[in-house]
Parts: structure tokens; sequence; C-alpha cells
């Protein structure tokens, strides 16, 4: 068993199979996820996981080359999260409608217990080198 890290063996093993420019989307329990998506369903209750949580979890387990999240979390919790966790990644933001357009073309979904509104990214995976 692993001693630190991730240890939701379906969140490591859709991690591990990003590739270079392959997204991943940190959700949160109300966005609406596309049918056939490949989601790992992290929510145990209201708020647990947090968004924060996941972030950085993810955050240090792969190289982000860019975040993209949506106009209406400027200035919120969730988009100074995103800048603090993931200070070395360019953000971009997109309308709320548009950002949910780019889900059915994510490779992994990760669902939150997040409650906050517009606590979602979309991480483009980027590579160690």
């Amino acid at each position: 068993m692993l001693k630190t890290g991730i240890l939701n063996p379906h969140l490591i093993d859709g991690l591990a199979r990003l590739g270079h420019t392959d997204t991943v989307v940190i959700a949160d329990c109300g966005l609406p996820l596309p049918a056939g998506a490949r989601v790992v369903d992290l929510a145990l209750v209201r708020g647990v996981p947090t968004f924060e949580q996941v972030l950085r979890a993810v955050g240090e387990a792969i190289v982000v080359e860019s975040v993209t999240i949506a106009d209406e979390a400027r200035g919120t919790a969730p988009e100074r999260l995103v800048a603090e966790v993931l200070s070395d990644a360019p953000v971009q933001s997109v309308s709320h409608e548009r950002l949910k357009q780019q889900l059915p073309h994510a490779k992994l979904i990760v669902r939150t217990g997040e409650a906050t509104p517009y606590s979602n990214a979309i991480l483009r995976s980027g590579v160690d080198f």
C-alpha cells in the first residue's frame, strides 16, 4: 500500500494515463457531467473532499501546463486557489458555458464534494522535461 500521495486507485490510474496536452477536470459536486466521461467521484459528503484538497493532490501528481477556469470564477476563492496551488501554470478563463462544452474532451473528470460556485478547473497535462 502507498504510504503517501494519492490512495484512490481509480484516480492514480487515470492520472498515470495522461499524455501531453490531455486534460483533467477538477469539478465541484454541482457541475453537470457528460455521459460516457471517465469520472472519478471522490465526493463523500457535501464539502468533502474540498476543491483545494483535490487540486493540491492532483497538482503534486502531474505536470500542469495550463489551467482553464470560468470567467465567473475571477476574483473568487477558486481562482485564488488555482493561482496559489498551480502558480507556475498560466491561467485562462472562458465563460462557464464554454468550460462545460470542453468537458466531453477531458481524459478524466474528478468530482469533489465542493459546493462553492465555480469551483471547477481544467488542467492541461504537461511533460516533465
